[in-house]
């Protein structure tokens, strides 16, 4: 199952307060794990990204959000019902508004976006119940959303649009398992995880 995020990060120390800030540790018992990593996030979006709850007054924690070191990031969303920013390093998330669909909290992390091509969402979604044991709580727009329970407030969403591939994925999920070999594993599309015991 899920136990948490993995973050590749240039200076780990400030990441990790960033996140631990950012999500106020509200995490549904996920863990935001940042690696020391030396190359830089590519100048692309990353096929994996989280999604924060902005709550009822969503403008005051976007302008958080801001002063914690995050900047506000365009990656083509034109205009759409929550924020996109970056963290320090570049790793896109949003901020999602009161009234998104999915959404089971007013603040922390909800949601852990994959991108999966249209083509590829069944055998992801299939792949992701199977390492998960997160069931699909429900389709929408040609994605799908899995959770741990109906009352989980973080989901893993897939669907599109898919980024393109630009080496390793700087985030990551980290999946623990009894079975399998432990240490870095892709799913059918090729993005990274990591499995543990």
């Amino acid at each position: 199952m899920p136990t948490g995020i993995v973050i590749d990060a240039a200076d780990v120390a400030r990441m990790d307060a960033f996140w631990r800030s950012a999500t106020r540790d509200l995490t549904d018992g996920l863990r935001l794990r940042c690696v020391p990593e030396r190359e830089p996030k590519a100048p692309v979006k990353n096929r994996l990204h989280l999604d924060l709850a902005g709550g009822p007054d969503w403008r005051s924690e976007v302008d958080r959000l801001l002063d914690l070191g995050a900047t506000r990031a365009d990656i083509g969303q034109g205009d759409v019902p929550w924020d996109v920013l970056a963290d320090p390093e570049g790793n896109e998330f949003c901020v999602l508004r009161p009234g998104h669909p999915g959404v089971l909290a007013d603040a922390g992390l909800v949601a852990i976006c994959l991108d999966v091509a249209e083509e590829e969402l069944g055998v992801q979604s299939a792949f992701w119940e199977s390492r998960s044991a997160w069931h699909s709580a429900e389709r929408h727009d040609g994605g799908v959303r899995l959770r741990r329970d109906p009352v989980a407030t973080v989901s893993l969403v897939m669907g599109p649009p898919a980024a393109p591939g630009a080496g390793r994925n700087r985030l990551r999920l980290e999946v623990t398992a009894r079975d399998g070999l432990p240490g870095e594993h892709t799913d059918p599309a090729g993005n990274e995880f990591h499995l543990t015991r």
